[in-house]
C-alpha cells in the first residue's frame, strides 16, 4: 500500500453500515490548514446532490476536507438529497472544528435510494478520530464499489530546493466513458499555487488522462475530480517553468490512475490502447478512436481473441467523420492486418490472434488523409461484465 508523503494531509476510512457486506464505506481526507481547491465534474445532465453542492462551494477556491461515502449515490433524491449532502459536510466540519463551507462531499453507489444519513452522522466521530497520514490506504478502500483493487499513486519532485508530493486516489470499474473524468478521483499536494492555475492544471491533466478512458460507454451521474493544495512543502508554483514541472507530475499521477481504472474494468481481461493517426483533424481522430473503443462488437471480439478485423473497419466507417476506406491501414501491435482497406490474409490473422492473447496491446489505425491523431484506453467486454451489472443492486 502507498505511503503518504504529502505534508499536512491525513485520511481515514471506516465501515458505517451503508454497504450490505459490512465493508468500509465512509472516507475522509483532511488538510491541517486550508488549501486551494479545484474540481472537474461530469457533463451528465443528471447530477448527484454532492456535485451540485461542490460546484457551488468550489467557486471560493478554498477547501480543507473531503468526505466520501460508497454504497449509495445520493442521486435523484430531490431536495432531501441536497440536505443530506450538506449534513455530511456539517458532521465532518463539526468534528474537525472548521467551517462547513470548507468541506466537499462525494458519493457513489446505487442511484435513486435515499441516503441513510443517520448512519453517516453516527460514524463521523469515529472517522475523524482515526485520521492519520497513512490513512489514505483505508480511505481508498472505503470509496470502492465494484472495484477489485485500490487505485492510488504518489509522486515526488524537486522545485527550487524544495521537495513536493502529489498523491492521487480513484475508484471506478464500470459506468465509465470519457466525458469529463468518469469516476471519483481525489488528488492532494503540498505545493502552493494560485487557485486559477490549479484549476487550469487540473483541466489539462484531466484531458490528457481521465478523459481518454472508456470501459462501457456510459457516463456516471456522480463523476468528479477534486484536488487540494496546501503549500506546506514550501514549494511555490510561480514561473512558467514551475508550472511545467507541476503539470508533468500531475499528468503522470492522473495517467497512471486512468490506466489502473481501465485495467480494473468490470470483468475486463484485456487492456487496449486505440491509436488513430492520419485523420484530417485531431477531433476526427478522437471521434474514431472513441467509436472503436466503445464498440460492443470490437470489445467482445477482443475478449474472444477473435481476429475479426472487420469490426474495427466497421467502427471506423460509422464514426461520422471523413474517411476514405481505400486508404485505411490497421495494425494490431506491429502486425499489419489491413492495408488500403483490405485484409492481409489468413496467415496475418494467425499473427493477429497471437497479439489478441496478450493482456495488453495496441490497435493502431492510419487513415492516411492528414495529420490528426488521438488515442484512448479501453478494455474488453466479458461475460463477467454482464453478470456484475445484471444484479448490481442485489
Amino acid at each position: 500500500m502507498a505511503k503518504n508523503t504529502c505534508k499536512g494531509f491525513k485520511a481515514a476510512g471506516i465501515a458505517s453500515g451503508l454497504k450490505k457486506n459490512g465493508e468500509k464505506d465512509l472516507g475522509l481526507i483532511y488538510s491541517e490548514v486550508s488549501a486551494k481547491v479545484a474540481g472537474v465534474f461530469t457533463r451528465n445532465k443528471v447530477k448527484a446532490a454532492p456535485l451540485l453542492l461542490n460546484i457551488d462551494r468550489i467557486k471560493s477556491g478554498i477547501g480543507q476536507a473531503i468526505i466520501v461515502n460508497s454504497g449509495n449515490a445520493n442521486c435523484c433524491t430531490g431536495d432531501q438529497g441536497i440536505q443530506d449532502a450538506k449534513a455530511m459536510a456539517r458532521f465532518a466540519a463539526s468534528e474537525l472544528k472548521i467551517s462547513e463551507d470548507l468541506v466537499l462531499v462525494a458519493s457513489t453507489g446505487v442511484i435513486g435510494e435515499p441516503l441513510p444519513i443517520e448512519k453517516i452522522r453516527d460514524a463521523v466521530p469515529k472517522l475523524t478520530g482515526l485520521l492519520k497520514p497513512e490513512g489514505i490506504n483505508d480511505f481508498v478502500m472505503a470509496i470502492m464499489t465494484t472495484d477489485t483493487m485500490p487505485k492510488i499513486i504518489t509522486r515526488q519532485e524537486d522545485l527550487d530546493g524544495k521537495t513536493f508530493s502529489v498523491t492521487g486516489v480513484a475508484k471506478g470499474s464500470g459506468m465509465i466513458c470519457p466525458d469529463m473524468a468518469t469516476m471519483l478521483c481525489f488528488v492532494y499536494t503540498d505545493v502552493d499555487m494560485a487557485p486559477d492555475f490549479l484549476k487550469d492544471s487540473l483541466n489539462t491533466a484531466t484531458e490528457r488522462s481521465l478523459n481518454r478512458i472508456t470501459i462501457d460507454g456510459d457516463t456516471s451521474t456522480n463523476d468528479m475530480v477534486l484536488v487540494m493544495a496546501n503549500g506546506l512543502s514550501g514549494a511555490v508554483i510561480e514561473s512558467s517553468a514551475d508550472k511545467e514541472t507541476f503539470q508533468s507530475v500531475l499528468d503522470d499521477v492522473l495517467i497512471g490512475l486512468a490506466k489502473q481504472l481501465v485495467k480494473d474494468g468490470e470483468g475486463a481481461t484485456k487492456f487496449v490502447e486505440i491509436k488513430v493517426r492520419g485523420a484530417l483533424s485531431d477531433a476526427d481522430a478522437r471521434t474514431i478512436a472513441d467509436t472503436i473503443a466503445n464498440s460492443p462488437l470490437v470489445k467482445t471480439a477482443i475478449f474472444g481473441e477473435d481476429a475479426n478485423w472487420g469490426r474495427v473497419m466497421m467502427a471506423v466507417g460509422r464514426a461520422g467523420v471523413p474517411v476514405d476506406p481505400d486508404k485505411v491501414d490497421v495494425f494490431f501491435d506491429d502486425v499489419l492486418m489491413v492495408k488500403n482497406g483490405m485484409g492481409c490474409g489468413k496467415d496475418t490473422e494467425t499473427e493477429m490472434t497471437k497479439v489478441l492473447k496478450k493482456p495488453e496491446f495496441e490497435i493502431s489505425i492510419d487513415l492516411n488523409m492528414g495529420h490528426g491523431h488521438a488515442s484512448v484506453f479501453t478494455c474488453d467486454f466479458s461475460i463477467d461484465y454482464v453478470k456484475i451489472n445484471a444484479d448490481y443492486r442485489s
